[in-house]
């Protein structure tokens, strides 16, 4: 694996964390959203075919959650159905927190390979001059 290599790499999963904090941010904000419905990054290898090796990640979409939303009963809510019910957001805010967690050191990991190519890089000039 070459040095750009590594970059491309290393990107590709600060791209893929960033949009997973994004995602898990706003799942944070709407948690007591009547309605709203927890949403995931999915995330797929990124593979060269021609040089037959994976290349990072990438997120390929974002999709709705299929837990269903919970349902509470309070008829004095003007958001309540013809029973009374109110569906609150399939967020669990502890499932939110660590998802944040682990996509905070997952972009903290890419910042270190990145620098750490970076600096392979600049000892590698060093050594030519």
């Amino acid at each position: 694996m070459g040095l750009f290599d590594a970059l491309s790499v290393s990107g590709s999963g600060l791209s893929t964390e960033r949009l997973r904090m994004d995602t898990t941010a706003e799942n944070l904000a709407n948690a007591q959203t009547p309605g709203y419905r927890r949403k995931e990054v999915v995330v797929q290898e990124s593979f060269d075919a021609t040089l037959g090796k994976a290349m990072g990640v990438q997120a390929v979409g974002i999709q709705q959650d299929s837990t269903p939303n919970r349902r509470v009963y309070d008829p004095g809510n003007p958001s309540a159905d013809a029973q009374g019910y109110v569906s609150q957001p399939n967020v669990s805010t502890v499932t939110e927190m660590v998802d944040l967690i682990s996509a905070s050191r997952g972009y903290e990991a890419n910042v270190t390979a990145m620098q750490t190519a970076k600096q392979m890089f600049a000892k590698t000039l060093d050594i030519l001059r």
